[in-house]
């Protein structure tokens, strides 16, 4: 029996893992057909609308990338971008309520069915002896014609996951990122000329997670569990809501540019642009896989730090010891690139052999690896001084480290390092034996506390 408790605890731990949003919410039975799924999230445009609606035509917005669904074997015919993109934008510029748009992809079958409407009036008319009418409205013309299409799919941006197993109870979790790119631009019919021209970029997420387990729990008996969900992002969706995206910045810029004006005149643009360049400055900063561009260490930094310090001397038996550092780091200009100037005060100590205090200060070259991330590995090397408290003998060295940065909030920073320093002598316990001269260590733990304005904030593009 306390066999199987095990494997039920097991069993439960997979429930666990795999979240218990996958077994109360299977689908176990078909749906009824429901109105398709609203994709438009908060908008500049929200509650402002055109003081007049444009009449557009398209004739055709499609699937511009010519590429197929990926499949693991074999081959398949079947598009990884959906061929209904007209339909799609037309839908979009409904949705607007900036535009009129009138039917252009299929001209021929509405040509077709007016002559077919004029020929029976005409047939009516002859046969019925009067004197009535033939004529039918005459068509609208756009002044506008939308152009574009999908241009891009790049498929697995981001490719991953992790798992683990022990003792046959395992589970795995794996994604996938797509992307897709939208291009729109506005052409006026009486000139030629292209009014505006705008693209967007939508990312495409698949989500899979699976958990097993394998497991004897008797002589002959053999127990085998598998659950697991993938959740995969509806490529249409993310094609209408690129669409929408793309047909929103259309009319914003040209509001701001003076193609079509909004009800309320010169005060609504203004809250119009002033809207658009928040969020234009937030997109210039942030680049691909969502990683944000944006300088959150100033131009300076004051750094305390805690260590603990560890000698490699001609003595045995090292011992751990405290101290502390205190240091000024300037930026350069050049993301992520700084000098460093450091004092600091630690004790070196082997057992029963040599104990003394020691200051030191150095000079070091440092660089961030990812300056704008708030989880950041960084580097250094430079050369200093060392000596004993009382400064009777100095002696020069060369030191190297690194460590990592986390940063909770903007302008402070939590470091974990480690560095060697190696000394230009052998001489710093006062013995000099062997061959290689002395060096030590120190790994530490410390803060960061950063000054000034950043150099590299991402300024934004202002309009005349």
């Amino acid at each position: 029996m306390h066999k199987y408790l095990k494997v039920i605890n097991c069993f439960i731990i997979i429930l666990l893992v795999t979240s218990c949003g996958t077994y109360f919410n299977q689908p176990f039975k078909t749906s009824k057909a429901r109105i398709g799924e609203n994709t438009s999230g908060k908008s500049i445009l929200d509650t402002i609308l055109p003081a007049t609606e444009n009449v557009v035509g398209v004739y055709k917005f499609r699937d511009q990338t010519g590429q197929y669904k990926l499949v693991e074997n074999g081959s398949t015919f079947s598009t990884a971008v959906s061929q209904g993109g007209t339909s799609i934008l037309l839908k979009s510029l409904e949705e607007s309520k900036w535009f009129k748009p009138i039917e252009r992809e299929n001209i021929g079958n509405l040509l077709n069915e007016r002559q077919i409407i004029r020929s029976t009036r005409q047939e009516y008319a002859r046969d019925a002896n009067e004197d009535q009418t033939t004529s039918i409205p005459p068509l609208l013309f756009a002044g506008i014609i939308l152009e574009g299409g999908v241009v891009s799919y790049d498929s697995n941006i981001i490719t991953g996951g992790s798992g683990a197993r022990y003792f046959g109870l395992g589970g795995a979790a794996e994604y996938r990122q797509d992307r897709i790119t939208v291009y729109l631009r506005a052409v006026s019919t009486s000139s030629g000329r292209i009014l505006k021209n705008v693209y967007v970029s939508k990312t495409i997420l698949s989500q899979g997670i699976s958990a097993n387990l394998f497991r004897y729990v008797n002589i002959k008996r053999l127990l085998e569990v598998e659950t697991g969900i993938t959740k995969n992002e509806p490529a249409q969706l993310a094609i209408k809501e690129a669409i929408d995206k793309a047909v929103e910045l259309l009319i914003v810029e040209g509001i701001i540019d003076g193609l079509w004006l909004p009800k309320g005149g010169e005060p609504v643009v203004n809250l119009v642009k002033e809207k658009y360049l928040k969020e234009k400055e937030e997109a210039e900063s942030t680049a691909l896989y969502d990683r944000k561009l944006e300088d959150k260490r100033g131009t300076s930094a004051i750094n305390f730090d805690g260590l603990m310090s560890i000698p490699n001397n001609d003595y045995g038996d090292a011992t751990k010891r405290l101290g502390a550092n205190l240091s000024l780091k300037l930026y350069f200009k050049k993301p992520g690139l700084n000098l460093n100037f450091v004092t600091s005060y630690f004790q070196l100590e082997n057992e029963n052999t040599f104990k003394n205090d020691f200051i030191s200060f150095d000079t070091n070259l440092g660089y961030d690896i990812l300056p704008y991330d708030n989880l950041t590995p960084f580097v250094y090397a430079g050369f200093g001084a060392i000596s004993d408290k009382k400064i009777d003998n100095i002696y020069f060295k060369f030191q190297y480290g690194g460590g990592v940065e986390f940063l909770p909030v903007k302008n402070l920073g939590i470091k974990l390092f480690v560095e060697q320093n190696m000394l230009f002598t052998d001489e710093l316990e006062g013995l000099n034996q062997g061959k290689w001269n002395d060096f030590y260590y120190k790994v530490g733990l410390g803060l960061n506390f950063y000054l000034g304005n950043p150099f590299n904030s991402v300024k934004p593009v202002m309009f005349e």
